[in-house]
């Protein structure tokens, strides 16, 4: 099953406060064919029935079937730039 860093943990934590009105909300990722693809990453208020959810200290990740296959052994990592406002996910293979 796909793990969270503490950086993920805090950057997904982070995003989803965003949505005060959504207690069950998440990042959602959309899969693609391969960990080398590119993956589509959104912030939801639930996650969809068929997905696989994986939570870490508080942070919900909502995977579809196609990003949860391809992503089973994978690590997800998060760089935040404070000054930017910005955060930029990575897949890693896990250790």
């Amino acid at each position: 099953m796909l793990t969270l860093t503490e950086e993920a943990t805090t950057a997904v934590k982070t995003i989803t406060a965003q949505i005060p009105d959504a207690p069950q909300g998440g990042v959602r990722i959309e899969g693609a064919g391969s960990p080398e693809s590119q993956f589509a990453l959104s912030v939801v208020d639930a996650p969809q029935p068929s997905d696989t959810v994986v939570e870490s200290a508080g942070a919900r990740v909502f995977l579809d079937s196609d990003a949860a296959a391809v992503l089973d052994d994978r690590v997800l990592d998060a760089q935040i730039d404070p000054e930017q406002g910005s955060v930029q996910f990575a897949v890693t293979t896990a250790a």
